[in-house]
């Protein structure tokens, strides 16, 4: 396939773009307490360049240091220092083909109020004290403490209302001479723009934050002429647009990231916020406004999983919301419609739903997706999988210093060392057991590092355990994993041999430099629990995976982690009555809430009774006794079957059996630790290339 449309050019204004893909913005943490960029950052994005994107907008950047910070190290434009580091990037960036937009942002309620006129303090003295920072992040969690238990300053919003689902815990209505004040801000933050060169620039008026905030009937309960009437809820945008232009000239393209619908009803709660139509009508007045293009998104942190998808959620899905607002508007739309082929890109472009193809995530995952697309390669594009890891990531490792990652392209914030890797492998050979994320991910850095390497898998066919991930409900996309890794090994020469039981022995007639050991783990049956290994006891792969197809009965599912509850969905959908026993007093806890979200709008349809403080105490049979935390009460339960989800046991044996014999071995993934594919694949790209140095 060509993909003619998809790299055909288009102007946003009179800003040609050299082709319709674009890299939206997504927040990773990669630059510097005053606002700059690092040398880090604008690798990030070079590579992306490089890579084929057309038009690229950073992460979100504040237009102010005393009350409008999401990151201690997100972009800034508040300051004229910034004006020059800023003309750095851009300089690069165009030195590689691309465009740069910069997205101009306020949190409003969703910020963290520990950022509050924190700033301009942090900024000079990290100037005398580099290392100030450090001492900083060291004292994140207990700032965020006192923000839960509202012991903090309040964060700016349009007026008063509920609190975001995520984000401050004190909120104030802005009083006017503050609305003009941020207006000025975000005015002179465009400004600053245009001096360093950068070619165009996003007002941020989606997911939840300020600028949509002043557009929703939800957040936005004045009575004055900031509130009230759509007109009255434009007003605050349509003076920072109307400003703008003024400052910068008409001809300065400005784009407008806009939640055409907040999908309130999505979540219950119809009638809440704006729907499509308003989202239409927003839309048709901001381009009578001036602004050159609508970049279509949705929803806020109330209704997380409709602007940041899980796993489940279908290719294209919200699509139809670029189509929407692009039959009322002539300016070009840009949309991240949850794209990951460019054949769908392609389909989209040819049937007019959009004119510009948006993301963040699918160039976070492969920052050559566009020119694999383009020479004709699609098929060695590394396809994100909506894993999630990388918000994950980013809000746990912002708070301490660290920056945001991606589960399966560990070279995120690295891509200078990457491409600079000395091939000190030298040819020697190098063996990894098992053939999941984390044994490929291994054996395809052992091989860029240039050792032979050689992947033994005891199965007849790779994939490991996100084989069973992915027969899960809705889970499919999972397996994209393994085959983009089995491309990429492939096109580095790795040998996979599926089939083989791999011992100490078959192992050391390699005569290998270096082992990889990514045995997996097994499920967990403790043996403590009388009655473990009945005859109605089945693990939750074995559901998964169709061993046992349970129908119309009764099924007890032991353990409410993710695996317990993509068990439990597929077991409501063959017809059972399913009750899950969970030893906490949360369902699914320390799971991503995205996921147990997203899990549980199906189940809860089924009936599906969860039994919390519940302790599985034995099995006889077809009936089981559980205890209450306490062990004061307890019950005795009749089922037809018992399915296992505890988690599983690593499988290192054979790496203990090599440790022995003098040669670098290491266990990665699993087979050290359960947990999920971003683990895995990071530390066995971490084990991969410090083995043998």
């Amino acid at each position: 396939m060509s993909y003619e449309m998809l790299f055909s050019p288009m102007n946003i204004g009179k800003l040609e773009i050299k082709n319709r893909v674009v890299m939206t913005a997504a927040e990773f943490s990669l630059g510097q307490t005053n606002g700059q960029p690092t040398q880090r950052m604008i690798d990030y994005y070079v590579e992306r360049a490089k890579g084929g994107v057309g038009l690229i907008i950073p992460g979100i950047c504040r237009v102010n240091d005393m009350g409008a910070a999401s990151t201690f190290t997100q972009l800034s434009m508040s300051r004229d220092e910034n004006v020059e580091p800023m003309r750095r990037m851009v300089e690069e960036i165009h030195a590689n083909g691309a465009k740069l937009c910069i997205q101009l942002h306020h949190p409003g309620r969703q910020g963290y109020a520990s950022s509050i006129n924190t700033l301009p303090l942090i900024i000079p003295i990290t100037e005398r004290f580099p290392k100030f920072p450090s001492l900083l992040f060291k004292a994140t969690p207990l700032l965020l403490g006192l923000e839960q238990k509202k012991v903090c300053m309040s964060l700016q919003a349009p007026s008063k209302c509920e609190l975001s689902a995520h984000g401050a815990t004190r909120i104030h209505a802005m009083s006017k001479k503050e609305i003009k004040s941020l207006q000025n801000d975000f005015i002179k933050a465009a400004e600053r723009c245009r001096k360093a060169g950068v070619d165009a620039v996003e007002l941020h008026s989606t997911h939840g934050y300020l600028l949509q905030q002043f557009l929703s009937p939800n957040t936005n309960k004045r009575t004055d002429e900031y509130g009230g009437s759509l007109e009255n809820r434009m007003r605050f945008i349509r003076e920072i647009i109307f400003g703008i232009k003024a400052s910068c000239g008409s001809d300065y393209p400005l784009i407008v990231r806009l939640t055409a619908d907040e999908m309130y009803d999505k979540i219950g709660k119809p009638g809440k916020g704006y729907d499509l139509e308003e989202g239409k009508r927003i839309a048709a007045e901001l381009e009578k406004l001036g602004v050159d293009a609508i970049n279509v998104s949705s929803a806020c942190y109330d209704a997380y999983n409709y602007w940041l998808e899980p796993t489940s959620f279908e290719q294209g899905w919200r699509a139809y919301l670029a189509k929407e607002i692009k039959s009322v508007v002539s300016v070009p739309v840009i949309a991240a419609s949850f794209i990951r082929t460019p054949d769908l890109a392609e389909k989209l472009l040819e049937e007019g739903y959009q004119d510009f193809i948006g993301s963040a995530r699918t160039f976070i995952c492969d920052p050559y997706w566009a020119k694999k697309a383009q020479d004709g390669t699609p098929e060695k594009i590394r396809r994100c999988i909506g894993c999630l890891h990388c918000i994950k990531s980013f809000i746990a490792n912002a708070s301490v210093g660290g920056v945001g990652e991606c589960a399966l392209n560990p070279t995120v914030g690295s891509e200078r060392a990457w491409n600079e890797l000395k091939p000190d492998g030298q040819g020697r050979a190098a063996v990894v057991v098992g053939a999941g994320p984390a044994g490929l991910t291994a054996a395809v850095a052992l091989a860029k590092r240039g050792f032979q390497v050689t992947v033994l898998e005891k199965e007849n066919e790779a994939g490991g355990q996100v084989n069973t991930a992915a027969a899960g409900p809705h889970k499919d996309k999972l397996h994209w994993t393994i085959d983009d890794l089995l491309t990429q090994a492939a096109d580095l020469g790795v040998t996979v041999k599926t089939g083989v039981e791999a011992t100490a022995e078959t192992v050391r007639a390699y005569a290998p430099a270096a082992v990889i050991i990514a045995t997996g783990g097994e499920p967990l049956r403790p043996a403590s629990i009388p009655g473990i290994d009945g005859d109605s006891v089945v693990t939750a792969p074995q559901v998964l995976l169709g061993e046992v197809e349970p129908k119309g009965g009764k099924v007890l599912v032991v353990g409410s982690g993710l695996t317990g509850l993509e068990t439990t969905e597929k077991l409501n959908e063959l017809g059972n009555t399913v009750t899950v026993v969970e030893m906490a007093d949360s369902v699914a806890p320390g799971a991503w809430f995205q996921f147990v979200d997203d899990s549980l709008a199906r189940i809860k349809p089924y009936g599906t009774e969860f039994m919390l403080n519940t302790k599985l105490e034995r099995i006889d049979g077809k009936s089981v006794t559980v205890s209450s935390a306490d062990g004061k009460s307890k019950k005795i339960l009749h089922f037809d079957l018992i399915v296992l989800a505890m988690g599983v046991r690593p499988a290192h044996a054979l790496a203990d059996a090599l440790k022995c014999d003098g040669v670098c071995v290491a266990a990665v993934g699993d087979a050290v630790k359960g947990g999920t594919i971003g683990a895995a694949v990071h530390s066995a790209f971490d084990a991969a290339m410090c083995v043998c140095l």
